[in-house]
C-alpha cells in the first residue's frame, strides 16, 4: 500500500467515538492519501509492505486532531475597547446594549466597511487561530442586520477559507440584535429576516447554517422559532444563542428544532440539558464571555454530564464580549472556570466541535477515511494543552494532509 505521507515515532490522542478517554496510541503511526487519512494506530499495525513519498519522524511528538472552533464571530467592522473600559467602571451588558453600545456599535462599523476591509480586518485574528492548530473555523454573520451587509460578512467570511489553508464554516445571524432604524419594532424585522434576507442568503450559498440570539435584549422564543422555521423550509441546519442572561428555556427550544448547538447556557435548567442530550444539540460553552462579562451563573456542566449531553468549547470571538482568539486559552478557561477535565477540554476543540458543526463524518478525530488534519504538539502529556496559559506548543500544523 502507498502513501502520500506518513507520520511515525508518534503518541496520537485520536479522539475516537469507540476508544477509551482520549483514544492514547503510543507508538502511533499515522498516514494520509489525497488529503484524507488512510491509518491511524499503533505501528505494528500497518499493513505489510506499505510505503510512501514522504515519511515525517515525530520524534515522541504528541499528534491530536486539528482544532476546531465552533462559534466564532470572526469577521466584523471596527473594536469595542472602549466599552471594555465601560465594564471596568460597572456598566453591565444590558446599559451598554441599551444605550445604544453593544452589538449596534459594531454594526455602524461594520455597514461602513467594504469586503475587503472586512477581510483585511479578519486575517490577523484567522492567522493566530491558525498558529495554534486551529484547522476548521465557523463564522457568524450578525452586524450587519440588514441584507447587503450581512451577505457581504458572509461572503468575506469564505473569502477567508480562500486566502488561508483552514475550512471555514459560515452562519447566517441575522438575527442577532435590533437594528436601530428598526425603533423597537422586532416582530417587524423578524418578518424581514424571514422573508427577505433568509431566502437569499440561502438562495447564494453564503450560509451552512442558521443562528439566533434567544434572550431578553434580542428575541423571543416565538420570534426565534419563527427564524428556525424558515431555516429549515430552505434547508438549512439550525443553531441557537441561548440561555446566556436569563433562562427563557433556549435550549429546550434549540433541543426542539433538533439543532446542531445550543451555546452559552449559564442558565439552561435540567429539563433543558436534557431535552439537549435527547436531541442530540451540542452545548458549546464559551468561557471567554463569561470571564469578559464577569459573570458569576456557571453554565450546568453536571447536568450536561448526568444527561449524557456532549460539551464543546469555542473562543466566540467577537469585538465585545469575548475578544479572544486563543483555543489554547479557551481550553484553559473551561477547565479553569468551569472545571472541565482535561478529556473534556480536548474533545470540545476537536470531536464535540465538529460535532456541534455537523462535520463529525469529516473531522474531529484521528481515524480513516476523515480529512488529515493534525496539530503535532511539543508536550510530554495533553494535560499541557490544557494547562499552560499565553504558551503555544504546536510544532506543526496539517490541514488536508498538507
Amino acid at each position: 500500500m502507498r502513501f502520500d505521507t506518513v507520520w511515525f515515532n508518534a503518541r496520537l490522542a485520536t479522539l475516537a467515538p469507540a476508544a477509551d478517554g482520549l483514544g492514547i496510541v503510543h507508538d502511533g503511526v499515522i498516514a494520509a492519501r489525497n488529503g484524507r487519512i488512510a491509518f491511524a494506530g499503533p505501528v505494528g499495525d500497518l499493513p505489510t509492505g506499505w510505503d510512501s513519498l514522504e515519511k515525517v519522524d515525530c520524534e515522541g511528538r504528541w499528534v491530536t486532531p486539528g482544532l476546531v472552533d465552533c462559534h466564532t464571530h470572526l469577521v466584523f467592522g471596527g473594536d469595542r475597547a472602549a466599552e471594555f473600559e465601560m465594564r471596568l467602571n460597572g456598566a453591565s451588558y444590558e446599559e451598554i446594549a441599551r444605550a445604544g453600545g453593544g452589538i449596534v456599535s459594531t454594526v455602524k462599523a461594520t455597514r461602513a466597511a467594504s469586503e475587503d476591509d472586512l477581510v483585511a480586518g479578519a486575517l490577523p485574528r484567522l492567522d493566530h487561530l491558525i498558529a495554534e492548530g486551529c484547522t476548521t473555523i465557523e463564522i457568524k454573520s450578525g452586524y450587519g442586520l440588514e441584507l447587503e451587509t450581512e451577505a457581504r460578512m458572509l461572503r468575506a467570511a469564505r473569502r477567508l477559507g480562500r486566502e488561508r489553508p483552514v475550512t471555514v464554516v459560515t452562519t447566517f445571524l441575522g438575527a442577532h440584535a435590533l437594528p436601530p432604524e428598526a425603533n423597537g419594532g422586532k416582530d417587524a424585522y423578524i418578518d424581514m429576516v424571514c422573508r427577505e434576507m433568509l431566502p437569499v442568503i440561502a438562495r447564494e450559498g453564503l450560509a451552512d447554517a442558521v443562528d439566533a440570539f434567544c434572550e431578553g435584549i434580542a428575541f423571543s422564543p416565538a420570534q426565534t422559532a419563527r427564524v428556525f422555521e424558515t431555516a429549515e423550509a430552505h434547508g438549512l441546519t439550525i443553531k441557537l444563542h441561548a440561555d446566556q442572561l436569563s433562562n427563557l428555556h433556549g435550549a429546550k427550544l434549540a433541543a426542539g428544532f433538533g439543532a446542531l448547538s445550543a451555546d452559552h447556557l449559564e442558565y439552561t435548567d435540567d429539563e433543558g440539558a436534557g431535552a439537549m442530550a435527547q436531541a442530540g444539540t451540542v452545548a458549546v460553552l464559551l468561557p471567554g464571555a463569561f470571564y469578559t462579562l464577569r459573570e458569576t451563573q456557571l453554565p450546568p456542566v453536571d447536568a450536561f454530564r448526568r444527561h449524557g449531553t456532549r460539551i464543546a468549547l469555542a473562543t466566540d470571538c467577537n469585538p465585545g464580549t469575548s475578544p479572544l482568539t486563543s483555543l489554547l486559552v479557551a481550553m484553559n478557561m473551561g477547565a479553569t472556570l468551569f472545571r472541565l477535565t482535561v478529556e473534556e477540554c480536548i474533545a470540545g476543540v476537536t470531536r464535540e466541535a465538529a460535532r456541534a458543526l455537523g462535520k463529525l463524518d469529516e473531522i474531529g478525530t484521528l481515524e480513516p477515511g476523515k480529512a488529515c488534519d493534525l496539530a503535532i504538539w511539543d508536550i510530554e502529556r495533553p494535560a499541557e494543552l490544557v494547562y499552560r496559559l499565553g504558551f503555544n506548543p504546536l510544532h506543526a500544523r496539517i490541514w488536508r494532509g498538507q
